[in-house]
């Protein structure tokens, strides 16, 4: 299991002067080479999770996956957080449970998030309880408290502020809304609740920067960085299909076959 300084270390990321970027992998490689960009802590993505396996993300389909994963990331030389849906069940001690193998894998936080596949949410009571749960089973895991008001959508500012007030008081060290990109709302959020904030970055949405200025602690990525790179994949297929010239256009560089073997060869963490 992982030891408590690196718990201590990940929770302090989320009270520095300066929003904690994390980018979410979704192998080793990913994990090992955004770690060498000086990210001192990593995500897992369920999308990616999922699409690996062919199976739907947000479903409840990948528990084994996402355990794997977590057990090949744990040891590398970065602070893990994983993205483990809801939990994978509705009975809070299943929950709990795999919060254990999570930690026993080397991972310092988790992600429980409370919508559903059906476009539901599940009720506060039980996501409270998941909560409360997880942390009665591995108390310095940082519990990051997901609420999909906004990501599903009909769902208004009120509405979120009393399921984080709730997931707070179940002992959630973090809550996050993805989808919401609202300056005013993040703004107001930060002023009600005592946990850090943590928003999903958005193209379209505020920068890092004013995020950290509104008062949010933590800016994920989720799925971007990979379906960005399976764009990538895909546009460069078809511009060899099509004959036309690659590399050297000012675009991203690709590592050669070399750098990523040696991604496997890196320490890990002591």
């Amino acid at each position: 299991m992982t030891d408590l300084a690196a718990f201590t270390a990940f929770s302090a990321l989320h009270h520095a002067s300066t929003p904690l970027l994390l980018p979410n992998a979704w192998d080793h490689a990913s994990a090992t080479a955004l770690a060498e960009q000086d990210f001192p802590a990593i995500g897992t993505t369920s999308l990616a999770v999922a699409a690996a396996a062919g199976l739907p993300d947000g479903a409840g389909a990948t528990r084994a996956e996402t355990v794997l994963l977590a057990r090949r990331l744990g040891a590398g030389p970065y602070l893990l957080s994983v993205d483990a849906e809801g939990g994978f069940s509705d009975d809070p001690a299943e929950v709990a449970e795999l919060a254990r193998e999570l930690a026993d894998a080397g991972a310092v936080g988790i992600n429980l998030e409370d919508g559903r596949s059906d476009g539901t949410l599940a009720p506060v009571e039980l996501h409270a309880a998941k909560i409360a749960a997880v942390k009665a089973e591995v108390p310095h895991l940082f519990v990051n408290a997901r609420t999909d008001t906004y990501w599903l959508g009909g769902q208004e500012a009120a509405a979120t502020a009393r399921r984080l007030d709730a997931y707070q008081q179940a002992g959630a060290n973090g809550v996050f809304v993805p989808g919401l990109t609202d300056s005013t709302v993040i703004s107001a959020l930060v002023k009600h609740i005592d946990a850090p904030l943590n928003i999903l970055y958005s193209p379209s949405g505020p920068t890092v920067a004013r995020l950290g200025a509104l008062g949010v602690q933590r800016v994920s990525l989720g799925s971007l960085l990979y379906r960005a790179a399976l764009g990538a994949a895909l546009g460069l297929a078809a511009e060899i299909r099509a004959g036309r010239p690659v590399g050297g256009s000012g675009g991203a560089q690709v590592p050669t076959y070399a750098q990523v073997q040696n991604l496997s060869e890196r320490p890990r963490r002591p």
